[in-house]
């Protein structure tokens, strides 16, 4: 079956606990049911990581010149899809499971393999450079994408969910197991779920 676009559920700007909480609760896990979450985790997920917090397109993340050079993927089992913060979206990018061959890429880390979702984030360097320049447009880009992904990861937080974020990985192999466009460069991949209890 082809994958089709997603609208996603409109985020809610209230939550259950406290940022305190989220910040005071939030940890690393690599471990995950075999549960898969639900338009509304993954839309809330996404939105906290590079949703638009108001009419005027600005996001929930600082970006250096508002420039926005991050893009935003959803790897599921179904497939891979594409985020567009603009009309809360997904669109359909690579049809079949691809965390295996994720996971493999990021050097066998059996958590991208398991999770029932892994958030990549992506950046295009050449939305930045023409305003700041090749030497220090990477700077701000790295900065944003920490912005980007403890936004998620305390939004996983809020929601009962867990994750961890992983930076070993082989950007080639990323680059083709996803089939990005050779201008987005993978910066972060970041496996989600309910945590696994042990024992």
């Amino acid at each position: 079956m082809l994958l089709k676009s997603i609208e996603l559920p409109k985020p809610k700007s209230r939550g259950s606990i406290s940022l305190e909480q989220a910040i005071g609760d939030r940890k690393s896990i690599r471990r995950y049911k075999n549960q898969a979450l639900s338009l509304e985790q993954i839309g809330q997920l996404l939105w906290a990581g590079q949703g638009l917090r108001d009419a005027l397109g600005q996001r929930t993340v600082p970006s250096a010149g508002a420039l926005y050079p991050l893009e935003l993927y959803l790897v599921i089992e179904e497939g891979i899809y594409l985020y567009i913060p603009n009309g809360h979206r997904l669109e359909p990018y690579v049809e079949g499971d691809m965390r295996s061959s994720l996971s493999s890429a990021a050097l066998g880390q059996e958590c991208v393999a398991q999770a029932p979702a892994t958030l990549l984030l992506t950046a295009v360097f050449s939305r930045i450079e023409t305003k700041y320049g090749k030497e220090r447009s990477p700077q701000y880009v790295y900065l944003e994408a920490g912005h980007a992904a403890q936004n998620i990861l305390l939004q996983a937080t809020a929601l009962g969910l867990h994750g961890v974020p992983v930076g070993a990985f082989y950007e080639a192999q990323v680059n083709e197991v996803l089939q990005l466009p050779l201008a987005h460069h993978p910066l972060y991949i970041i496996p989600l779920g309910f945590a696994e209890k042990v024992g």
